[in-house]
């Protein structure tokens, strides 16, 4: 089951996230999301947990529980929603934009 964490404190790396749930029994990863440009944290994770009733026994006490100073949400990871590719090949017209002086 994959588990879904929000709220954590940006100084939460990987093996933090894995130390808190290996508490709960065997996990197969532990992710902390960052910013593909700084590597920054974005304040939310992932845990996969192979056994559903340890995943949710996960959930039920970690959701809204302390951890590094934060209350973090816990909950069963949704998956990820296909939104439509924004195209930037010219397709929509328009831009141009400015004064041209020579106009008038």
């Amino acid at each position: 089951m994959n588990i879904f964490i929000a709220g954590l404190s940006f100084k939460v790396n990987d093996a933090d996230l894995a130390n808190l749930f290996e508490e709960y029994g065997p996990i197969s990863s532990a992710r902390v999301i960052t910013d593909r440009q700084t590597g920054r944290s974005k304040g939310y994770g992932f845990v996969e947990i192979e056994s559903e009733e340890t995943a949710n026994k996960a959930i039920e006490e970690l959701n809204g529980a302390e951890y590094d100073g934060r209350t973090i949400s816990v909950s069963e990871a949704r998956p990820k929603e296909e939104r439509p590719r924004r195209e930037f090949n010219g397709n929509r017209g328009g831009g141009g934009g400015g004064y041209n002086r020579n106009r008038y």
